[in-house]
């Protein structure tokens, strides 16, 4: 029987919570579809701080670098906002994406039928959506140098460096040509090219990729008016490719498509190795241990771990389905509220899912 080794990093705030819904949903699901699955959990972000005063021990790292795949929940909180950079929880999270060489994130926006109601904008608007954003996420801004703060006698003075060179972007490209082929063939590639000759660069490269592609209809994009295409008319996109910091703001807004950040999953990917999948969400720490986290999210990530990750195509489908059939019931976490609906707590809308499995 084929054996999957998972490393499961739970993380902080409400990760606990969600986590131990996906948990029960992996070993359901390896029973069904006749596989094992060896669930190892490890200490990291804040909680593994309090511990080890490293957010990213080595020990938690070399764990994921040798598994099968990474599940990560979430990680920060306020208190610790205080401490070096270095040594905030969402500093490891750069570092475990660095250390695994995570160059790819891919972030899937898709409405679901049942929660079309749930969404702040007109059901015509976002009925038809169906996008990926697919966000360069180990350069850029967040990695490059020089960086830091001067300080003088009147006052400090902040830089970061936003840096891309032709490899990292012709793979990031690559990535995203992939999964357009496997879609409609279409691609926007968001950037800031008019003032950022970083941008420029960025926008010359992608072209030269794609035209080596004869069925890939390319589109160029600056990144304000991405922004407000995304919510003006949200289905004339397919794939979405752009760097580490448009990606990171992007994605966070088609979130919001859904009806709740709380309904999206991620896959952070290299070449060879390990991947990541982790929700788009938040450690969300004011409601921690409340048991009112919506953990669909994180059983999303865990269908997209089954799908990419281990290739177990079945076992992703019928996660998927299983939500979808707890959702057209009418359950929802208070996050999801339509004041038409029953709403549960995380724990039973775990139990509705496995239920549904």
């Amino acid at each position: 029987m084929l054996t999957h080794k998972i490393v499961l990093l739970s993380g902080d705030g409400i990760g606990p919570e969600i986590s131990e819904v996906s948990k029960k949903i992996l070993l359901k699901l390896s029973n069904k579809f006749n596989f094992n699955i060896e669930i190892e959990e490890e200490l990291f972000g804040g909680i593994a701080f309090e511990k080890f005063e490293d957010p990213a021990p080595k020990s938690t790292l070399d764990k994921c670098k040798s598994c099968d795949a990474v599940l990560l929940a979430c990680v920060g909180d306020s208190k610790y906002d205080q401490l070096p950079r270095e040594l905030r929880p969402e500093s490891g999270l750069l570092k475990l994406r660095s250390d695994l060489n995570l160059f790819a994130n891919i972030r899937p926006v898709k409405i679901r039928n049942s929660l079309i109601e749930s969404s702040s904008l007109k059901k015509e608007v976002i009925q038809n959506v169906d996008l990926v954003v697919v966000r360069e996420l180990t350069s850029g801004i967040y990695f490059g140098e020089p960086r830091g703060i001067i300080k003088n006698k009147n006052k400090e003075r902040a830089f970061n460096t936003m840096v891309y060179n032709t490899d990292e972007i012709e793979r990031i490209t690559e990535i995203a040509i992939q999964i357009a082929k496997k879609r409609n063939n279409r691609i926007c590639s968001v950037d800031k090219a008019n003032v950022l000759e970083v941008s420029q660069l960025w926008r010359k490269t992608v072209e030269n990729m794609a035209k080596n592609y004869k069925e890939i209809h390319l589109s160029n994009m600056y990144v304000d008016n991405a922004a407000m295409q995304l919510i003006r008319d949200p289905s004339q996109f397919d794939v979405i490719l752009t760097n580490n910091i448009f990606g990171d703001i992007l994605s966070d807004l088609a979130a919001m498509l859904t009806g709740s950040i709380g309904m999206l999953p991620s896959a952070s990917l290299n070449n060879i190795g390990p991947g990541v999948f982790e929700p788009v969400h938040g450690s969300a720490p004011d409601i921690a241990g409340q048991n009112i986290a919506n953990p669909i999210a994180m059983a999303l990530s865990t269908a997209m771990l089954l799908r990419i990750g281990l290739n177990q195509i079945q076992a992703a489908e019928n996660l998927e389905l299983a939500i979808d059939n707890v959702l057209s019931k009418g359950f929802r976490t208070s996050d999801l509220d339509d004041g038409k609906s029953e709403i549960i707590s995380c724990s039973k809308m775990g139990e509705k899912i496995l239920e549904e499995i």
